[in-house]
């Protein structure tokens, strides 16, 4: 028997999540995998006998073949290792030009000093991410709605070009009630400055996923909640454009297309 390591979806993009599914050649009681300069957490399925781990390239991986370096120890104490190079293909992105209120684009020293305090509570959140994997079967979309913009477009403020957009947006009116896409922890629930009102779950193994703009928020920080359970009314709080949802996907760092995830078949 040898090796076997399968992954989805077939064709690997720049901005892509990742699962790869490993069935060892011989009985082994722990797996990790090192892909992109990032450590993968595995994780035994009994039914179907194999173990699953959650990756992903960032938005800025250049195409090109990456090997994923597995690390297997046997049921009798052996160290095993496997190597097998994945594909990562281009993907091209759009770009769009926005107007927003001009607080957003040139904000006020006060408002600076909001941002930056933003940025050190989402930095030391981000620290925190739980090893143990939480989440559990197929990743469900937040709120029953058409996409009103798709993840990786370059995004032109009032004529700068200002950010990259790290999310899926749903086109919902205020007040719709949002789900969440799979089971965690909420590591984040509150206001901020570009977020708006924010909730942010994680996961486990390094897999967090982010609410924006929303109207009211429905959990509070270190709730446990279950896939479906709403966690909030969706809204325009933040820079948003207008009511709507903003999804993101942020896995050990960086952030990856909210729709691979939802389209992914998981254990």
């Amino acid at each position: 028997m040898r090796w076997i390591l399968r992954y989805q979806p077939a064709r690997v993009v720049n901005g892509a999540p990742v699962l790869f599914r490993v069935t060892a050649p011989k009985p082994v009681r722990a797996l990790s995998g090192k892909w992109l300069d990032h450590e993968i957490s595995f994780s035994f399925d009994a039914r179907q006998k194999a173990w699953f781990g959650l990756a992903g390239a960032s938005l800025e991986t250049k195409p090109g073949t990456y090997p994923i370096e597995l690390q297997a120890e046997t049921t009798s104490g052996q160290a095993t290792t496997y190597r097998q190079g994945i594909k990562v293909l281009r993907q091209r992105y759009p770009r769009v030009t926005l107007t927003v209120p001009s607080r957003y684009t040139a904000p006020s020293p006060e408002e600076l000093r909001q941002i930056e305090a933003d940025k050190q509570v989402k930095a030391e959140l981000f620290k925190t991410i739980s090893a143990e994997r939480e989440w559990k079967g197929d990743f469900q979309p937040p709120v029953k709605a058409a996409i009103s913009d798709v993840f990786g477009v370059q995004r032109v403020f009032n004529g700068t070009v200002q950010s990259t957009h790290q999310g899926l947006d749903f086109r919902v009116p205020t007040g719709t009630p949002v789900a969440a896409v799979n089971r965690g922890t909420v590591l984040l629930a509150r206001p901020l400055f570009f977020e708006g009102n924010c909730v942010v779950l994680d996961h486990g193994q390094g897999l967090l996923t982010l609410y924006l703009h929303f109207a009211e928020i429905r959990v509070k920080e270190g709730d446990r909640v279950a896939r479906g359970q709403e966690i909030g009314l969706s809204g325009g709080s933040g820079r948003a454009t207008g009511p709507h949802l903003h999804l993101a996907v942020r896995w050990q760092g960086v952030y990856l297309n909210p729709a691979g995830l939802l389209s992914l078949r998981l254990p």
